[in-house]
């Protein structure tokens, strides 16, 4: 870490502490040099995944994107809170299982998994769009599911 007042690299941490709300670490550091202080704030690296489409290209992960759909699923439903939290609990399944490249089925199976526990009709919603109902008697069959 440099000193962002004299560029050197040697400093000493005088206090830490947890960021919650932004998973980051957030420390005091003084410069062993000038004797300055400054703030850092140190994080996990953004996981680089890919996920494979059914046709079988290749596009980034984007967090954002699963966000939009699972709100629209949960839309004035009671656990249109919980979003951030199924979306780390996918994250974190990826993670734990070191992947760089996620089908999107399989992401797809791990979203309705989630949403499965969490909200019958938000589970509907997001069968519907991502099986691609295309008739009522899909939703009739998926009910049965449940």
């Amino acid at each position: 870490m440099k000193c962002p007042f004299c560029n050197s690299t040697l400093s000493k941490v005088i206090d830490k502490r947890s960021v919650e709300k932004r998973g980051q670490i957030r420390r005091r550091r003084e410069c062993l040099k000038c004797f300055k202080r400054y703030t850092t704030y140190e994080m996990c690296a953004q996981l680089e995944i890919l996920v494979i489409k059914k046709d079988g290209s290749k596009q980034p992960y984007i967090r954002e994107k699963l966000e939009v759909g699972l709100t629209k699923a949960l839309e004035k439903r009671p656990g249109i809170d919980k979003v951030c939290i199924l979306l780390d609990r996918i994250e974190s399944r990826i993670r734990t299982r070191g992947l760089s490249e996620v089908a999107s089925q399989m992401l797809g199976k791990w979203v309705l998994s989630e949403l499965k526990k969490l909200d019958p009709v938000a589970y509907l919603r997001f069968a519907s769009v991502y099986r691609t109902f295309s008739d009522p008697k899909d939703f009739k069959k998926e009910l049965e599911t449940l």
